[in-house]
Parts: structure tokens; sequence; C-alpha cells
């Protein structure tokens, strides 16, 4: 239960129990009627007219609830097809209901549940019933409004309107008297005696815009209350045009609910946000309530104080506005209870419900210890920290740091003493923090009280050390003034020339006061001239400061970047060989020029020492690159298996010293000369025979070494 006050009105919220701490609520909450809420959102709520059973409309599932107040609990529910748009109980308690459904279709039900279903030509957006003649008005996206008669189970002939669309309708209860509220702002009246319109009243005159009519009421036989879709409340008078009073709800709002309260002649207007109680003949607001979701319906329960609102929440609210002078009336009969809590509350107001519970954030959890806590019983989150019980936060603070009373002891002993000090001769004493600041005050307080004991009438200024509230700027270390700082050494220029400007103002008060009638002297400068050079000058070092200051960024960029060469580690380039051989020389020609002396033989045999081969190009500055063959495991075997094959061969060859001839051919095309040997070599053997313009001899187990590693040899 939650406890408002409005224009000294004061409202019980009883469905208001689910906020935090929830534990301390449970204590305090009246659960009025128990399940008095829908799944999703409640759309409408009505009360028989018996006054036993209030009936209540949501999604969702779109669904019916009827509770019964003699039992406080919920009697029974039922689900629908589609969701209601308007609902109505034809009976005194809940055996005739009709439901009006956004899908063109009209429900009728009885006691044990659903009756008939029918369905009407237009999309319906509200219907009034008729007594006398059994008559159902539907009024929707349509000019037209349809009648249904249900003695005789069948459509009558419909209304004809000029409106282009209808949005709400309402018979008087006195002489029934039908009226529609359209779109365009305008109010038509029909008799359902004749069939015929009456009058028509155009409520957009009376106000500015173009605004269409969202929610019409009787209350009488003459009064009239018309809410429109822009926040507005014409209370009419059917005989005149002219509307008695205009109330706003200043929201831009349609009203969506309007409701008269006999007894105290109020009315009960209400938008989407707020519900406004107000005399209707000054309109004086009476009072106001404004629940914490959107309302979609209100219901005042008859001749009681007691309201229900639909709202766009699960939860459906009740307010209870008692008082001996100030209020809608008394408690149902059915909850006569109220009145006596109410009495012991106002009689013996409690403490607020946050007095036991301690707000502690997530850093105050971490310093005691508590932070296995979050997520439990024991803590309730709330914006950005927790709500624990009062008793545990003492018992754990005790047990987190047992000395923290006589910290606390010492801490008043040495205040005590202070304050006993303050009497005896004060010396000055520079503070902790901010000494510099403190000192150039007391020399300005100093300066400010001896102008003000010169002159008899004046009085000095009071001092900032003196000041309590700026005490902590003299004691936190947080509030050290750092020089060093960009901010401070631009401003500072500032403040020393208004310090400067400050002393020469009090030193003129001074000569002012010796010698009040003293005229300033002939050829001195004047105050604005003084001033204004005073303001070049800081101007000036302003500027001195700025470039000091990006001269100083600059530096400690370059140092950065001096520093991170310093650390950079340099990484190989592609050209760079990591493993093997690097690049030769390019200045070593004595080996070059030695390497083309020798012979072809000799080359080879040092590549095959080497392991290497060179290819050199003079086409592109005589550049050599050195690298390394790798063979193949294929070629190695095919290498392997030639080599074996002329070590058989070495075995079996004959000798060939019995023929005459000494020339033989070699192999591969070249051509050997010599004795037997050379025959052998050139026949059997295949080697290459000695060569014009060549110094020694080639077998062709050379050469095939050779020609597998792919070297090119060209043979003079």
């Amino acid at each position: 239960m939650q406890i408002s006050s409005v224009n000294d009105v004061k409202i019980y919220n009883l469905s208001h129990g689910k906020s935090l701490p929830e534990v301390r609520n449970i204590q305090r909450r009246i659960e009025l009627i128990q399940d008095f809420e829908m799944p999703t959102v409640c759309t409408s709520i009505k009360v028989s007219r018996d006054g036993q059973f209030i009936l209540a409309t949501g999604t969702y599932k779109p669904r019916i609830r009827c509770y019964d107040t003699y039992q406080l609990s919920l009697k029974f529910e039922r689900c629908l097809d589609s969701e209601v748009v308007a609902f109505d109980v034809l009976s005194d308690d809940y055996s005739k209901l009709v439901f009006l459904h956004c899908d063109r279709y009209v429900e009728f039900h009885s006691q044990h549940g659903h009756y008939y279903k029918t369905r009407i030509p237009k999309f319906g957006r509200d219907f009034s019933y008729h007594y006398p003649s059994c008559d159902l008005y539907f009024v929707g996206t349509s000019s037209e409004v349809f009648r249904l008669n249900l003695e005789q189970g069948r459509f009558l002939n419909s209304l004809q309107t000029d409106a282009v669309e209808n949005n709400v309708c309402d018979i008087n209860p006195v002489h029934h008297l039908f009226a529609t509220g359209t779109s365009e702002g305008r109010v038509e009246c029909w008799d359902p005696r004749v069939r015929n319109r009456v009058g028509m009243l155009d409520c957009a005159l009376s106000i500015q815009g173009l605004p269409s009519i969202s929610s019409l009421k009787f209350n009488g036989s003459l009064t009239m209350a018309v809410g429109t879709s822009t926040g507005q409340v014409l209370l009419y008078d059917l005989r005149s045009s002219q509307p008695l009073l205009v109330k706003d709800h200043f929201y831009n709002l349609p009203i969506k609910s309007l409701n008269f309260h006999d007894p105290l002649d109020l009315v009960v207007s209400a938008d989407s946000k707020i519900i406004k109680i107000w005399n209707k003949d000054n309109g004086k607001v009476f009072s106001s309530i404004q629940p914490q979701t959107n309302i979609n319906d209100v219901c005042i329960y008859p001749k009681s104080g007691m309201l229900f609102t639909a709202n766009e929440d699960p939860k459906m609210n009740t307010f209870y506005i008692p008082g001996e002078y100030m209020a809608l009336g008394p408690a149902p009969r059915w909850c006569s209870f109220l009145d006596n809590l109410t009495e012991e509350l106002e009689e013996s107001p409690e403490s607020t419900v946050y007095d036991d519970y301690k707000f502690v954030t997530r850093k105050d959890l971490e310093n005691l210890g508590l932070s296995h806590l979050v997520g439990s019983s024991l803590l309730r989150a709330y914006m950005h920290g927790f709500f624990m019980d009062i008793r545990l936060y003492h018992k754990v603070k005790s047990m987190a740091n047992p000395f923290a009373y006589e910290e606390y002891r010492k801490d008043k002993i040495r205040q005590k003493i202070e304050e006993s000090r303050t009497q005896r001769v004060q010396v000055k004493k520079l503070p902790k923090v901010n000494k510099e600041l403190a000192l150039k005050l007391m020399e300005e307080g100093d300066d400010e009280a001896e102008l003000a004991s010169r002159k008899k009438k004046g009085k000095a200024l009071p001092s900032i050390l003196g000041d309590d509230r700026f005490k902590l700027m003299f004691e936190n270390p947080d509030y050290q003034v750092d020089e060093q700082s960009e901010e401070f050494r631009l401003l500072n220029p500032i403040v020393s020339k208004v310090g400067q400007k400050r002393k020469k103002k009090l030193r003129l008060l001074a000569q002012q006061a010796a010698a009040e009638d003293e005229e300033e002297p002939e050829g001195r400068a004047s105050s604005e001239e003084e001033s204004s050079d005073d303001d070049k000058s800081w101007v000036e070092e302003v500027r001195e400061q700025r470039r000091l200051l990006r001269q100083e960024d600059r530096d400690r960029r370059r140092q950065e970047r001096k520093e991170a060469d310093r650390n950079t580690v340099l990484q190989p380039q592609f050209y760079q060989i990591k493993a093997g051989e690097e690049f030769r020389s390019f200045n070593d020609m004595a080996r070059k020029q030695k390497l083309q002396k020798a012979s072809l033989e000799d080359r080879l045999k040092l590549e095959e020492q080497s392991g290497t081969s060179n290819v050199s190009d003079t086409a592109v500055g005589s550049k050599q690159l050195t690298f390394t063959l790798k063979k193949s495991e294929q070629q190695r075997k095919q290498q392997q298996a030639e080599r074996e094959h002329h070590q058989e061969r070495k075995k079996l060859r004959r000798s060939a010293g019995h023929l005459s001839s000494g020339r033989g051919r070699g192999w591969g095309g070249g051509r050997g000369r010599g004795g037997e040997e050379e025959e052998e070599a050139g026949t059997e053997e295949g080697g290459l025979g000695r060569s014009q313009g060549l110094g020694s001899e080639w077998t062709a187990e050379a050469f095939l070494a050779k020609s597998s590693s792919k070297n090119l040899f060209v043979l003079l």
C-alpha cells in the first residue's frame, strides 16, 4: 500500500506492493482482491449494478475475468476469440454480457458462458444499450449507427449521421436521449422514439484546432461532458450550445474516460497519463492520481471513495480516497475494514519503508566482503546498488572493522579538543593541502582587515579559510592544485593579474580612506587606461604560456619517437637471406678474374667442393648471385643407379690394346686422340676425349654428374 497526498487529499494505492524492497512491502501490502490482475494488459473494467461483481477484459490471450467482492477472489475466467473493444453488463449481475470485438463480431454471454455471436457491417468502436426498447446502438468506422434489437433478434433500420466516422456514444439515463461523438468534433443527438436527429453540437468551435470526440458521458437530465482528442473536457447544458466550463489536462492526450461523482459534484476525467478530479462548477482541482503505467479505463465503485483503473500493465490498480472532510466517500461494504485501517495510519504514521534498510553500492559490498550475496534474497537490486537490512549491515560492519567505534571515539575527542582550542590565541598555521593558496588568502584577508580597520564603518569580507563550505579544499588531498597542469598554467596569468588588480584596488581604497578629498594628480593615467594595459599584459602572458605548452608537447613527442626508435628491433627485409651464404661483395674483382682464368675443370671442382653454383651477368652491373642447388629424391636415386651401372661396366670391360687404330669416337660425339687408354675412354667409357681449347680430360661420369645439376657449358 502506498500513501500519497495531492492538494491535501490522501490517496491510498491498495494495489501497490511490488516495489523495492519487496520483503518490507510484503509486511505492509494489502491484497484487497486475490489475483486482481491480467496476464499482460487490462483494456476495460466495469462494476455490475448490484455492486457484487467486478468484470475486466484484457489480453493476452483475450479474456474476461469476473471477481466476486463478497469472496474477494476470482469467480471465473473465460477466454475469447479476439480482443474486446468495448463491453457492457446488461443485467444486475454477470448473467448477461455483451462484447464488441475488434473483428466486427458481437458476442453475447449468459451465466453459463457463450450464448450467441453475430456480426455488424462495419468495424465498431463503441456501443450503448437502450433499456426501454432493448436496442443496441453500435458506432464505428461508418456514418451509420447500427441498431440490433435483442427482443426481436434482428437488425433494425440504421441511423444516418452527417459524420464520416463515429467514435463514442452514450444514452441519457433519464430521458434516454442518444448522443454520438464524431471524428469531426461534433455531437449529434437522436430521439430513439421517432429515430430523428433532434440537435447537433459543434464542440470544435469552443477550442482551438480540429479535435475529434474521444469520450462522452451524461449526468442527470441536462448535463453532458465531452472529452476531446487534444486533452480538453467540455461541460455542456443541453439547453445551450456554449460550454459551461472547459478543463484542459495540458498533456495533449485523448480523454479516455469520464465519470461523475454526484455527492461532491466532481468530475473524474482521465487520459493515458493522469486522472484528474475537479469540481464541475468552477473547475478547481480536488486531487489527481498519476499511476506508473498508462491508463486505459477508469471505473468508480458506486457510492464509495474507491476507483479501479485498467492499465498497460498486468496489475489493475485500486485507489481509495478516505477522510472526514475531503473524501470521495466511505469504503464499500465488502471492504469496510479499510476505514479503520486508514484511521489507524493517520493516528500513528509509520516510518518510511527505507528506514529499516541500508543502500549500498557494489564497491561497499566488496569492502565488506559481501559480494557473494549478490543475487540472493538478502540483497535487493535497486538502480546502481542494493538494499540490505540495516541490522545485517551494522553486524557486518562491526565484524569487518572491530575498531571502528574506537576510531570514532578518538575522532570525537579530537574534535572537542580542537573546539576548546579555538578560545585560545590563534597562531597562523598553514594547512597540509593547498598551502600556497591558503597563504595567498591569508595575505588578502589581512589586507582587507587592515583596510576595514582604517574605515570606521567598513567591514571585512568573510575569508574562504573560515568558511565550512570550503574546508575540504584544504583537508582532502584530492583537491590539491596541480601547478604543472595545462589548465593551471593557462589560468594562472589571469588569476595573478586579478590578484594584482585586487591589491591595487585595496591600496587605492586605503589612500581614499586616508584622504578622501584628495584629487587625482594631473598627468596620471586613468584607471581605464591602466586596466587596458593590464589586459594586454596578461594576454601576452597567456600567449607565452600557450607557446611554451606547445613547445613542451613537441619535445615530448620527439623524445617518445626517439625512445620508440631505440627500442625498435629491425626485421630482415625480403632480399636478405636468413640462412646460407650472404651476398658477396661486388668489389672482389681479383677473385673473379682468377676464376675466369682457371680452366673449366678447376672451376667445376671448386663448385663441387662448395656445393654452390655462380651465375654472373655483366649486363646488370656485374652482380653475382650465389645459390645452393637442391636435388630431388628422384634425381638422387637416378644418379645412384647410374653410378652402380658404371661400376659394373668397369668390372666387365675388356682391353683394346690389340687395335691398331689410335683414334676413337668419344661418347656424345666428342673426338679423342691417343693410345689404348684414350681409345678405351672414347669407346667403352664414353669419355669426351680431349676437346680443342680445353686443358683437361673428362669422363662420361663427371659429365653426367654435372648435367644432372642443370649446368650448361659451351664446349669450344
